[in-house]
């Protein structure tokens, strides 16, 4: 197929006008525009992602929601994904494999940080004050080998390089969802939570989890999503957890429950 035009040309049905002003409010291009507001220096944030949709990559409301709530903090961020092929693809309409498909994480997880992405491998403790991964079948495909190998799974290379050099330097960490299962594989004792550990009648549906989280040598601490104990913050290992869509309810619940988590790591940053 014939290459896609320029952003710039994709514009010009809307007006030359348009073009131009978008233009001169984005001198370094299209992608600077699409980047936060300059402000005063705040926490310096790396978000991890993992592709692009719940049961491939990053749950897409789970980001966003992490983004909104480092943006309302003040946050400076910057996004990063491994340069890695996915598992596998998912028919989100189907919920099934799509066999003839392949899919790379980083080149997927672009789609949610509007181009302006790096690969995992670029990310230091550094330059930022804190590291987040929202949650998403991708970080138990993706990111680790949880969702096939359960307690035996190995972590991305990259993946544990980045939450043993947080650990390490004494910098925040904040997982949600499912992704706590990889600060309980590498890091040793961390308390976590992915919410409660028995279905209880569906409102649960991957409580097993904990007893993963359990075998794993971590401790699971039983948490609610809604925002009246959203977070577990383990103050000794800095590490922040939310259950998220770990439990069925309303989004609200969930996007105020990330809230939590966000709020939590920033103050843990002393900025």
């Amino acid at each position: 197929p014939p290459p896609l035009p320029p952003p710039s040309a994709m514009l010009t049905s809307r007006g030359p006008a348009l073009c131009t002003a978008l233009r001169r409010a984005a001198p370094g291009g299209l992608a600077a525009f699409h980047s936060s507001a300059r402000r005063c220096r705040g926490a310096r944030v790396a978000v991890v992602l993992s592709g692009c949709g719940v049961y491939d990559g990053t749950e897409i409301h789970e980001a966003s929601a992490v983004l909104v709530h480092l943006s309302r903090g003040g946050a400076e961020v910057q996004m990063y994904a491994p340069d890695v092929p996915q598992m596998h693809v998912i028919d989100h309409s189907k919920g099934q494999p799509a066999e003839a498909e392949s899919r790379n994480v980083l080149v997927e997880s672009a789609r949610i940080a509007r181009g302006k992405i790096a690969s995992l491998a670029k990310l230091t403790t550094a330059d930022h004050d804190a590291v987040i991964f929202p949650g998403g079948f991708g970080a138990a495909k993706n990111l680790s080998t949880f969702a096939v190998d359960g307690k035996n799974c190995k972590v991305n290379r990259e993946v544990e390089r980045v939450l043993k050099d947080f650990h390490k330097a004494g910098k925040p960490i904040g997982l949600c969802c499912i992704s706590p299962v990889l600060a309980a594989k590498v890091l040793s004792g961390a308390e976590v939570t992915v919410g409660h550990e028995e279905e209880e009648g569906g409102k649960w549906p991957y409580a097993g989890t904990a007893g993963a989280i359990k075998e794993l040598g971590a401790k699971h601490c039983v948490k609610e999503v809604t925002i009246s104990f959203p977070a577990h913050v383990d103050t000794k290992n800095k590490v922040v957890t939310t259950p998220a869509f770990m439990c069925e309810t309303a989004l609200h619940h969930i996007f105020d429950g990330i809230g939590a988590m966000v709020k939590n790591v920033l103050k843990l940053t002393g900025k």
